[in-house]
C-alpha cells in the first residue's frame, strides 16, 4: 500500500506517573476546597482547629505535588494534542492548564502566608513545622485572607471549566481527550 494513513483521532495517553499526579491532585484539591468551604462556618473549637490543620496539610501536599508534577512534565513531555482538535481548542488548552497550575501554586502559598501573618505555624501532618513565609502582621493577614478567598473562587471556576471542556470533548466531540488521562486507559 502506497497511500498515507490519516493521523489517529486519539493521541497517546499520558504516562502512568502523570496520571497519578493528576488524579491525586484532583482528589486533594476537591477535598481541600470542600474542607475550606465548610470550616469557615464552624464555631471556634478544637474541632475547627483540627479541620484547619487538615486543610493546611492538603494544601501543602498539593503544593509539593504541583512542584513534582511540573518537574515530571518538564522531563516527560505530555502527549501531543489530538490532530482533530479545533484551532480554538488548541489555543485554549494550554491557557487552561497554565491557569490550573498557577492556582495550584497560588492557593497553598497564600494559605501558608496567611497562617504566617496570623502567627499560626503550619505543621505538615503534625510532624514538620514549616518556616513562616512572612512575619506576623494583622493587615497583611487580612489582605492574604481576601486574596485566598478570591483565588479559591477562581480555582473553582477553572475546575468547572476544565471538567466542562472534558465533558464536551468526551460526550459531544468523542475525540478521546478524556481517555488520555483515565487511570487505566492504554
Amino acid at each position: 500500500m502506497t497511500g498515507s494513513h490519516p493521523p489517529p483521532a486519539v493521541s497517546p495517553t499520558y504516562d502512568p506517573t502523570a496520571k497519578a499526579f493528576h488524579w491525586l491532585t484532583a482528589l486533594l484539591v476537591i477535598g481541600m476546597l470542600c474542607l475550606g468551604l465548610w470550616m469557615v462556618g464552624l464555631p471556634i473549637s478544637l474541632q475547627k482547629a483540627k479541620v484547619y490543620s487538615w486543610h493546611k496539610w492538603a494544601g501543602i501536599t498539593v503544593l509539593a505535588l504541583s512542584v513534582l508534577r511540573l518537574v515530571w512534565r518538564h522531563v516527560h513531555r505530555p502527549p501531543a494534542l489530538p490532530q482533530t482538535l479545533a484551532p480554538l481548542d488548541r489555543l485554549l488548552a494550554p491557557w487552561g492548564h497554565a491557569a490550573l497550575y498557577a492556582l495550584l501554586f497560588a492557593m497553598p502559598l497564600t494559605g501558608w502566608m496567611m497562617s504566617s501573618a496570623a502567627g499560626i505555624p503550619v505543621v505538615w501532618f503534625g510532624l514538620w513545622q514549616l518556616p513562616d513565609l512572612v512575619g506576623k502582621d494583622e493587615a497583611w493577614f487580612k489582605t492574604l485572607q481576601t486574596t485566598h478567598y478570591f483565588l479559591s473562587r477562581a480555582l473553582i471556576a477553572v475546575i468547572v471549566l476544565h471538567v466542562a471542556a472534558v465533558i464536551r470533548h468526551d460526550v459531544l466531540r468523542r475525540d478521546g481527550v478524556l481517555r488520555r488521562m483515565l487511570p487505566f486507559a492504554k
